[in-house]
């Protein structure tokens, strides 16, 4: 093979590899995307669970928000408190003291105070049960009792007791996926400091709702009428706390005759999954 064809096509080839190299630097240039350092310092403060409890897509997108003053540098309820405060120092700012909140099902009608109307065969599933139009336990405001809260807990704070969703709420961090997932709309979050909260979301009168639990909110005022701090209010039958007046004194709770009020520790130790 003559020895100026090898040279010339090696020449050609370094040529084209020379100017492929420089259109890739160009093109590099052209299309960066300037990434923010403190966007990637956030993201690394932020727990990873991606459960969108913040209000984001996710981590990446709570990171990407609050580098842009889009968010606040507490937003993230799983991270708590020693995220915010890092992620505060990052953003040069200071975090406002957020009150630790966690989930409380609005339900006490257990399988000792209430019975089922039927035997539910299907999907294990309280949405799935809910979109069948069956009504199981003979409340009809009641838990469900299969466990779609537990399966989106990512703590394993949430577990089923006796027919209810009961939380542990030393490992709940408040993200607010049991909330979305009650097809009953029974879990809310409350601050963890509220020693007293309604364990019930019956709405019917009184006659009505002792007839199908023993444990239900009968709507008598007598808890109204013991609280000063004027924290409670009765609509619809059912009693409702307000935790920004209400000053954990626990009149409502010793006064009420079907002791619907409760403390947390009043309640069972969360250890049974649903079957």
């Amino acid at each position: 093979m003559d020895m100026n064809i090898i040279l010339i096509t090696t020449l050609v080839i370094a040529a084209a590899g020379l100017v492929v190299g420089i259109g890739l630097v160009a093109a590099g240039k052209a299309f960066r995307v300037e990434v923010d350092e403190r966007e990637v310092a956030v993201r690394e403060c932020l727990p990873g669970n991606n459960c969108g409890a913040c209000g984001f897509a996710g981590c990446d997108a709570l990171a990407a928000a609050v580098a842009k003053g889009e968010a606040s540098v507490n937003a993230c309820p799983v991270g708590g408190a020693a995220a915010a405060e890092k992620i505060a120092a990052i953003m040069g700012t200071s975090a406002d003291a957020v009150a630790r909140k966690v989930a409380f099902v609005r339900c006490k009608g257990s399988c000792d105070v209430t019975k089922p109307q039927g035997n539910y065969i299907g999907i294990r599933d309280c949405r799935s049960a809910a979109l069948s139009g069956l009504n199981l336990p003979s409340c009809g405001y009641g838990c469900l009792g299969l466990g779609s809260c537990v399966t989106v807990c990512p703590e394993n704070a949430v577990h089923v007791v006796d027919g209810v969703a009961v939380v542990n709420e030393a490992r709940c961090v408040g993200c607010g996926l049991c909330v979305k997932a009650c097809p009953k709309g029974l879990i809310e979050l409350v601050p963890a400091d509220a020693s007293e909260r309604v364990r019930c979301s019956n709405r019917d009168k009184g006659p009505a709702v002792k007839k199908i639990c023993s444990a239900g909110c009968i709507g008598c005022m007598l808890c109204v009428k013991q609280c000063e701090a004027g924290a409670i209010s009765v609509t619809d039958n059912l009693a409702h706390i307000d935790y920004e007046k209400c000053t954990r004194c626990g009149k409502c709770a010793a006064k009420c005759p079907v002791k619907v009020i409760t403390a947390p520790a009043a309640e069972p130790a969360a250890e049974e999954n649903p079957a």
